[in-house]
């Protein structure tokens, strides 16, 4: 199953209402499991982004679906990266001409 890293940043909505923020977590870990999908990692960071997540999800449309979903709630901004394990970069490499 495909991976994914988003790269997230609270939006003036989401840090005034950061004390929430655990309960949007919960929320969108079931929107990930509900898509076929689960979190692998969160973290809080500190820096140009405050929030990353790794998770996977069976495609990249889905992946489009739920980046959307999230995204229209208003409490983050997010950048979100296909990610290759090393067995795929292995072969994407490996079939190069």
């Amino acid at each position: 199953m495909p991976s994914y890293i988003a790269l997230s940043q609270f939006t003036q909505q989401g840090i005034e209402n950061v004390k929430q923020s655990p309960a949007r977590l919960d929320a969108f870990k079931q929107v990930l499991q509900a898509a076929g999908g689960r979190l692998k990692a969160f973290y809080l960071t500190m820096g140009q982004y405050d929030i990353v997540c790794v998770f996977d999800l069976p495609d990249d449309e889905t992946a489009a679906k739920v980046a959307l979903t999230l995204g229209s709630k208003g409490n983050i901004r997010t950048q979100t990266l296909r990610a290759f394990t090393e067995e795929e970069y292995r072969k994407i490499i490996a079939g190069l001409p």
